[in-house]
């Protein structure tokens, strides 16, 4: 296994260890305010504003892979060892920064729905997690530690918000009664596209981060499970986002070499 001394390893625990720790445990409790009488379950607000591109149900069980993903990141950023390893340390106030934003946003949709202040937490939260994906993808030689705990959670979760950004921002077009009618397949389609060149680009730029691609492309073929059952256009769209997203973690990962 491969291991990297850290000048001060061991040093007393700081405030963003803590937040890490704290945000992580955050994100995974505030999904279960509906079972306290507080809000409805975010499956049932999604279903309220149900859009053709809202993914499969079955696609959002990833969450207990980023749940464990998450906690095992905040345990490892915790550890004596990592105190002073300088990609954690850069890792630290935006990962926490994107657990707070999942906890935020789950406490925020369970109790008031899908709106437009839903779409700025998700997207703050977006941008804590693309710092983290920069950061991650510009190192040039991790460890397996770093690559298990740290690459894998938190590119996976950064490519899953990605595109539920994207979904979210349909969503709340809906909440506030902007319905598409009949061209709704046609938007949906061109949605669809443009977060796999987003994606895409995210990928050639992140030298084809492989966690990213994965997860992006279960993300399309719950859309494509979805959506593209009820309309060929958003069918033939999540099918030139796969082509896109394996183009670029492809080119990406030659850019890498």
């Amino acid at each position: 296994m491969a291991t990297r001394s850290h000048p001060g390893a061991g040093s007393t625990v700081n405030t963003a260890v803590i937040a890490v720790l704290i945000a992580a445990a955050l994100q995974i409790l505030t999904p279960v305010m509906p079972a306290l009488g507080i809000g409805e379950p975010i499956g049932s607000q999604s279903d309220s504003v149900r859009t053709i591109i809202t993914p499969a149900g079955w696609a959002f069980s990833i969450w207990g892979a980023l749940y464990t993903g998450s906690t095992l990141f905040a345990i490892y950023q915790a550890l004596p060892a990592q105190r002073n390893n300088p990609l954690i340390e850069r890792l630290r106030w935006p990962a926490a920064g994107a657990f707070l934003g999942n906890a935020l946003w789950a406490a925020y949709t369970q109790v008031f729905g899908l709106s437009a202040i839903s779409v700025v937490i998700i997207g703050a939260t977006l941008l804590c997690l693309l710092v983290c994906y920069r950061t991650l993808s510009s190192a040039r030689q991790l460890t397996t530690g770093e690559r298990w705990l740290a690459y894998l959670p938190l590119c996976a979760l950064a490519a899953w918000l990605t595109v539920a950004t994207t979904v979210n921002i349909a969503a709340a077009l809906r909440y506030h009664g902007v319905e598409a009618g009949e061209s709704a397949p046609v938007i949906g389609a061109i949605i669809v596209v443009v977060a796999g060149a987003i994606g895409a680009t995210a990928l050639v730029r992140g030298r084809g981060n492989l966690p990213y691609a994965a997860v992006f492309l279960w993300a399309l073929s719950a859309i494509f499970a979805a959506g593209g059952q009820q309309s060929s256009l958003v069918a033939g769209g999540v099918a030139v986002a796969a082509v896109l997203i394996i183009g670029g973690a492809i080119a990406g990962a030659r850019r890498a070499r």
